[in-house]
């Protein structure tokens, strides 16, 4: 396989769901949708004044650093844009007062344009989730068209692709203040820290990263949650010279989406939400959603496992294999070839990694069978691929990020009593993923920083926003789809039957369905159901 075919390949994977593992390792509720690749290339030179047009640049070296090459028939350009840190009450000038007055960060932006391009209609921005996610490297991926999951040219030759780094991710002056050994540690922890010790040990390790990121940041960690993104989002749509954003949101990123509804309804042409959050939801409510989302889409693995045999090698019990195998790594891990040591951590990573596409199940009954084998490599590449891992072992800043946003947007904030709790008592109701996501909760616990949460209401003088559901996501389950189209009052929900993290351009369906939308404004209709094939 060669390396370009490989890294699409991997990227396909990632782009179908990047990391619930940073929703579990930083006690985030709020999904991810995020390709983990190293940041490549500069994007451009030292952003201007807030306001100040950018300055577009050439820029193929981004995509030849993350995947070989360029897209046939694009080209990619790339800008800084300065930003105010505190937007304060949304004022172009900023906030005049309070942390990050008069100080700004820098947003990297990449726009892919075909060659073929006609009738042009204008930018399609992109948010791939996370929080932490880069949508310059997202960009650059969906480029690549359908053959590798990327966007259908109706809508390339259309847009212009738009991907920014949000604040404080990769390229748009990131926070960096977790460790990779910290980062190691928290993967690899039991995800179900049983006994008293092992609890206090896992509160203690998050207790250790936020005050590790409070001492760097202090009173600027609130400026980094999804409001203060969403008003960076207007000055993308200024930047990129277009009226109205028409934008295409993944998981997190249609509570981005939301949020830019809810400041900005008349600046809107089009909004595609993909993988619904329910704003609404708090942090427990929000954690117990996905674990109740995680176990059926693991309950649907086992029946494909039972009804497929000669393609599970885990079959006819895949449940209890898996079980096994966690149980048996909290023991006795399996060593690799470099010492490393599979623990309970790092195999529940690689299950989570394999359930955002059905294509990842198959992948999953191999890896469980070669781990009791002895060989743990599949299950370290499943889950380092989700984690963002470099084989050298260092990561990017995406969990940074996530934990930072995370934080900031959320003011409900359990008591380690009440995680010990919620613990034991999701264990018996989601036993595989309940209690993983219960003391996943303990990262915002323990987090040292001020909070700004986002709105929450309708987007009153919106257009009609497209909402899209798939019933069997894990991360983001389906009943929220519909609570985040009722809370916009605009939003029109369009459903697949599908299996996996988000459904936007899987099938003939559903894409017919939003390119209408994108490019003609033509809204889908009132409890449209597109088939899982």
């Amino acid at each position: 396989m060669s390396r370009t075919t490989d890294r699409l390949r991997r990227v396909r994977l990632l782009l179908a769901g990047f990391a619930v593992a940073a929703l579990l390792t930083a006690g985030c509720t709020l999904p991810t949708f995020a390709p983990r690749v190293e940041s490549a290339g500069e994007p451009a030179a030292p952003a201007a004044s807030p306001g100040a047009a950018p300055a577009w640049r050439a820029c193929p070296e981004v995509a030849d650093d993350l995947v070989g090459r360029g897209a046939p028939d694009m080209r990619y350009e790339c800008a800084r844009i300065a930003v105010p840190r505190n937007w304060g009450t949304g004022t172009g000038t900023g906030a005049t007062a309070g942390p990050g007055t008069g100080e700004t960060f820098e947003i990297a932006l990449l726009r892919a344009r075909s060659t073929k391009q006609r009738d042009r209609i204008g930018s399609l921005v992109l948010n791939p989730g996370g929080p932490g996610g880069s949508g310059v490297d997202t960009a650059v991926f969906l480029s690549f068209g359908p053959a590798f999951g990327g966007l259908p040219p109706a809508v390339t030759e259309r847009f212009d692709i738009v991907g920014f780094d949000p604040r404080g991710v990769q390229r748009s002056s990131p926070i960096e203040c977790i460790s990779d050994g910290d980062l190691d540690a928290s993967f690899g922890y039991d995800p179900d820290p049983r006994s008293q010790q092992a609890f206090d040990g896992f509160a203690a390790l998050n207790r250790k990263i936020g005050q590790g990121c409070g001492a760097k940041y202090g009173d600027q960690l609130p400026l980094y949650g999804t409001e203060q993104a969403a008003r960076d989002m207007d000055a993308v749509r200024a930047a990129v010279g277009d009226d109205k954003l028409t934008y295409l949101g993944y998981s997190y990123g249609t509570l981005l989406g939301a949020t830019y509804a809810q400041l900005y309804p008349q600046r809107i042409r089009a909004l595609v939400l993909d993988g619904a959050v329910d704003p609404r939801q708090g942090l427990v409510a929000g954690s117990e959603s996905q674990a109740k989302g995680f176990e059926r889409a693991f309950t649907n693995f086992t029946r494909w496992c039972a009804a497929n045999a000669g393609r599970c090698p885990i079959a006819p019990d895949a449940r209890a294999a898996v079980t096994s195998a966690i149980e048996k790594a909290r023991v006795s891990p399996v060593r690799g070839d470099d010492g490393r040591e599979a623990t309970a951590g790092w195999v529940f990573y690689a299950i989570i990694s394999s359930l955002y596409t059905e294509t990842g199940w198959q992948e999953l009954a191999r890896a469980i069978d070669r781990l009791e084998g002895g060989d743990p490599k599949d299950v370290f590449r499943l889950a380092d691929a989700y984690a963002g891992r470099g084989s050298d072992g260092h990561y990017s800043n995406l969990f940074d990020a996530n934990l930072a946003v995370n934080c900031a947007d959320e003011d409900e904030k359990p008591s380690l009593t009440q995680i010990r709790e919620l613990q034991s008592k999701w264990r018996a109701q989601y036993p595989l993923f309940g209690p993983a996501l219960a003391v996943g909760l303990l990262a915002c616990a323990e987090w040292p920083g001020g909070r700004d949460p986002y709105p929450t209401g309708a987007a009153a003088g919106a257009p009609p926003i497209v909402v899209v559901g798939t019933t069997g996501d894990p991360a983001t389950p389906y009943e929220q789809t519909g609570a985040l189209a009722s809370m916009l009052g605009v939003g029109r929900v369009l459903t697949w039957e599908g299996e996996g993290h988000t459904a936007y351009p899987q099938t003939v369906c559903v894409t017919d369905a939003v390119d209408a939308y994108l490019i003609d404004l033509t809204v889908p209709r009132e409890g449209l159901r597109c088939p899982a094939r």
